[in-house]
């Protein structure tokens, strides 16, 4: 994998980002044919450049903007900017498989996000809540990924906001879904610290303040989605975006509530999640479902859910709503270099120079599976292997498979991966199992129906396949060695 730098174009918004793929090939497409948001514009994308976990047939393919959205003439829509990582290595300016590397060394030199007073882009036009004709659902184009949703879901909001009781700031991505003119439910994973706020302002019966800031600069959408104990209660994600870009994030006060939301989102969300109000999230469709999630599955719609009360929406001018499908390669972007930062960061603490990378690959979703590439130098290493696979279960909790493999194996080759375990790999001395752990609530086989070894709901049996090689027989496992040659000798315009 490779990288090219365009120093012509400095990413630090939605809009630079979009100039920088226009420069690149294959990496941006866009359409002027009007698009329904109503599941066509998800339809679309899923054959276009989705990836991931969606349902065959899909691909990974280059980011999209439509143009011309139904019912909607001042905005556009862009999808998929991060469902590539190729695409991702271009937006970072760096090379794909060193962007775990990247993002750790970022969380390591946090630089604080700072309030700028001045004119911000995201309020060039405002929306008050109290105006008589202010309806969320008419105002902004939220796409409905397949006719079965709940109803239309922003699924791409930087949601902003502080401890009632310290003012820490904490930035993370969460499943929004518009139930009114004016109300948003909130879908809260358990342990999200965002929801540790909100319980806390609960608890003295005041509405936590919110900002949801829509189509802003990538690598802030890649860093909210780190997760304890990379970032513990306290850390603000923001910081590592501007670490990322060497220079602070800058935020803006929100026009209608006590909180910040990022300058130059396209648009920003304000609002208040309220004390003791829960809403069924299907309530308007009465399906069961909430929307594709990533595992690729469609989750199912929660009986009974916080909501945010809209107080005003305000957006820069000719708009840009950014939207992602759940199940795409985009969440794996999101989700997965974060964990892989995470699990190196955890991994070279405790045994410095052995893990050599870590892949959190698409078929997980960026959480379930990761592929470690690990080294070892001595007889003594023999078994460090699998103590690397513990502690990255405890770097990323919701990590359910880890497979192990050696330094000649191309973790980011799927069928390198696998050759390992085909020659590698003996089921009955291989394998270990680690039974009733607390997983990712979204795995729809973490059922008793499923295995009897699941107690409750939500919990799975951790495996470790290790696919390395014993050091003691290193050397009857040595790959076929090929001449190295220049090809381009050969070959001039080879890539």
């Amino acid at each position: 994998m490779s990288v090219t730098e365009n120093k012509s174009v400095r990413v630090h918004d939605l809009r630079s980002a979009l100039e920088l793929l226009k420069t690149l090939p294959n990496q941006l497409v866009s359409t002027d044919v009007e698009v329904n948001p109503h599941a066509e514009l998800s339809g679309v994308y899923r054959y276009v450049g989705a990836g991931g976990t969606c349902m065959r047939p899909t691909r990974v393919g280059p980011a999209m903007m439509f143009n011309t959205v139904k019912g909607y003439d001042n905005f556009r829509v862009a999808i998929g900017l991060l469902a590539s990582r190729e695409r991702v290595g271009h937006l970072l300016n760096c090379r794909p498989e060193k962007l775990g590397s990247l993002l750790l060394d970022a969380a390591n030199n946090p630089i604080s996000p700072v309030v700028d007073n001045g004119p911000a882009a995201c309020q060039e036009v405002v929306h008050l809540a109290s105006d008589p004709d202010f309806d969320i659902r008419t105002l902004l184009p939220a796409p409905t990924n397949t006719e079965e949703d709940a109803g239309p879901y922003f699924t791409l909001g930087m949601c902003y906001a502080s401890d009632p009781e310290t003012g820490e700031s904490d930035v993370t991505i969460h499943r929004l879904c518009v139930q009114s003119k004016d109300e948003i439910s909130m879908y809260f994973v358990p342990g999200r610290h965002l929801d540790a706020f909100r319980i806390k302002a609960e608890a003295a019966g005041k509405p936590l303040p919110i900002s949801i800031s829509i189509g802003v600069d990538p690598a802030i959408e890649i860093a909210a989605c780190f997760e304890p104990p990379t970032t513990p209660l306290g850390f603000d994600e923001l910081s590592i975006a501007g670490a990322i870009r060497g220079e602070a994030v800058k935020l803006t006060k929100c026009k209608t509530i006590n909180e910040r939301a990022i300058a130059h989102a396209e648009i920003v969300i304000e609002g208040e999640l309220l004390p003791d109000v829960r809403v069924r999230e299907d309530q308007n469709t009465n399906t069961g479902k909430a929307m594709p999630e990533f595992p690729g599955y469609t989750g199912e719609a929660k009986a009974a859910i916080p909501v945010i009360k809209v107080k005003a929406v305000t957006h820069r001018k000719n708009p840009i709503l950014q939207t992602c499908i759940g199940p795409s390669e985009e969440h794996v972007s999101m989700a997965g270099i974060p964990t892989e930062a995470s699990i190196l960061g955890m991994v070279e603490r405790a045994m410095p120079g052995k893990l050599l990378n870590v892949y959190a690959h698409s078929s997980g979703g960026g959480k379930y599976l990761a592929v470690l590439q690990f080294k070892k130098s001595s007889p003594a290493d023999e078994g460090r292997q699998r103590q690397a696979a513990l502690l990255a279960f405890a770097a990323f909790s919701e990590l359910k498979h880890v497979i192990l493999v050696d330094e000649d194996v191309d973790i980011f080759d799927t069928n390198d991966v696998l050759w390992a375990m085909q020659t590698r790999y003996q089921g009955d001395v291989s394998t270990v199992f680690i039974p009733g752990v607390r997983c990712h609530p979204l795995d729809p086989s973490q059922i008793p129906e499923f295995s009897p070894s699941i107690l409750q709901p939500g919990t799975s049996c951790k495996t470790i396949f290790d696919c390395t090689v014993p050091f003691h027989l290193k050397s009857h496992f040595e790959r076929s060695k090929f001449l190295e040659v220049d090809v381009k000798r050969f070959l001039p315009d080879f890539v």
